[in-house]
């Protein structure tokens, strides 16, 4: 899986895991469902994320990278 599909994966699960403990837990939760929102929303302008980042130096491999050993 690319890292790009375990971003949309992450966000999801966060987005997810938010909306439930804001539900059950306390509403302050749904400020961290703002926060995942803002972040792809300001990506889609920057085309920089956070959890790219982090999953970079898990070492999860980008399509690019797929892309160039293919060819």
């Amino acid at each position: 899986m690319s890292i790009e599909r375990y971003l949309r994966l992450v966000a999801g699960l966060f987005v997810m895991a938010s909306v439930a403990l804001g539900y059950w837990v306390h509403p302050g939760w749904f400020l961290f469902t703002a926060f995942v929102g803002l972040n792809l929303f300001q990506s889609a302008f920057t085309n920089w994320r956070h959890m790219m980042t982090f999953l970079r130096k898990l070492g999860v491999p980008s399509s690019e990278g797929r892309m160039k050993a293919r060819v």
